[in-house]
């Protein structure tokens, strides 16, 4: 369902997508029965994110793919430039058409993927919900085309002003760039009469930024945003990634993936604590989360606790009931850093993988403990 803390964050989207917002709660619903039923079997899930490459125009320092300590960048070239053709994914919209879960277009960089903005086209013409989640290095030339497109919502990711996040991303003018993007979006929107796509801001909370995070509401309101969420950090020891090779082995797949999230996080949380506080006290134009949305004391606990496990969010994952993630080679899976597949849509269908022997032996290994070791660290535990 809606995990408590999260309850005001669902609130101020459902005032601006009251329609979005029933059919969310309702698919909702309908996963957390199948979930407690313990079959292993789900109805049609809430939301999809379409990989869309692995390929990407920056090297932030942060990213799990291609930063410091990144896996995608140690990827075969062959591998990193595989992409679903457009025909196909085209077919995979027509197919989901039939329920209309929402979808989120991801990577690597979405945009750099040929056939981005007629995707997003389909998916509206079919009556589906879509998110874009974006670096935003694009956003001034494809601009129009995506309002045109009728692109729901925006996801641009900014960790500060100019100097902060140019250092951070590794481009020197790469903040102007963005910022112009997002000022001609509200332009554009404004001269059509618009209110979609909706721009939401999302700043992952690092040790290079977490106590400048207040720089980020004078970029919101300077931008036009919809929304401002924090992101505190993913990251997790090692012990974590040894403890899930046994479910791993089990299960005959690996979550490497997580390898590139082995770091220390160098963040105080009494500061970090003190930093959202003040930001919270503020009066915004805007809607401003922090997610998870921890207490001092669950802040604490996720940057100095190395075998964290939440107290403030229930302790199971239900994300594999709920959502679907499918990859540039076409393997639907039900997380993000794990290479286990429920099938593949370049040789059948979403649905013919969806409830697949495969699908149902994960989700009752999971029931069976709630959560994985690497769980702990995922964002998707906190969203269900």
């Amino acid at each position: 369902m809606i995990p408590v803390r999260n309850i005001r964050r669902f609130f101020f989207k459902a005032l601006k997508q009251p329609g979005y917002a029933v059919r969310v709660f309702n698919r909702r619903f309908a996963a957390y029965r199948f979930y407690r039923r313990g079959t292993g079997r789900a109805g049609y899930p809430e939301a999809l994110t379409l990989f869309l490459t692995h390929r990407c125009n920056l090297k932030c320092k942060m990213c799990g793919q291609w930063g410091e300590s990144g896996v995608t960048k140690n990827m075969a070239a062959g591998e990193i430039g595989k992409e679903i053709p457009f025909r196909r994914l085209k077919d995979l919209v027509d197919e989901l058409s039939s329920f209309k879960p929402n979808i989120t277009l991801f990577g690597g960089e979405p945009l750099l993927y040929g056939n981005c903005v007629e995707l997003i086209k389909h998916i509206k013409d079919k009556g589906m919900h879509c998110v874009m989640i974006t670096n935003g290095y694009m956003l001034l030339e494809e601009a129009e085309k995506l309002i045109d497109a009728g692109l729901d919502e925006l996801n641009v990711s900014l960790d500060g002003k100019a100097e902060l996040h140019d250092h951070i991303r590794g481009m020197p003018g790469l903040f102007d760039r963005i910022a112009g993007g997002l000022k001609k979006i509200d332009q554009l929107k404004k001269e059509k009469g618009l209110k979609k796509p909706l721009v939401n801001l999302q700043c992952t909370i690092t040790k290079y930024n977490y106590r400048h995070l207040d720089q980020m509401v004078d970029v919101a309101r300077e931008t036009g945003a919809s929304s401002l969420t924090y992101h505190n950090l993913i990251f997790l020891g090692k012990q974590l990634v040894e403890a899930q090779k046994e479910y791993d082995g089990l299960l005959g797949c690996s979550s490497s993936g997580w390898e590139g999230f082995v770091f220390e996080p160098g963040i105080d949380p009494e500061k970090l604590h003190e930093t959202i506080r003040s930001i919270r006290r503020g009066h915004h134009a805007f809607s401003v989360d922090f997610y998870p949305n921890f207490s001092l004391k669950g802040l604490t606990d996720y940057y100095r606790t190395p075998s964290f496990l939440p107290e403030e969010y229930p302790g199971r994952c239900i994300s594999p009931w709920v959502a679907a993630y499918i990859f540039p080679d076409g393997g639907i899976r039900p997380c993000l850093n794990c290479t286990y597949s429920f099938g593949n849509v370049e040789s059948g269908g979403f649905m013919d993988g969806w409830n697949s022997e495969k699908a149902v032996t994960y989700r009752k290994k999971l029931l069976e403990k709630s959560i994985f070791p690497v769980c702990a660290r995922c964002t998707e535990l906190y969203r269900y």
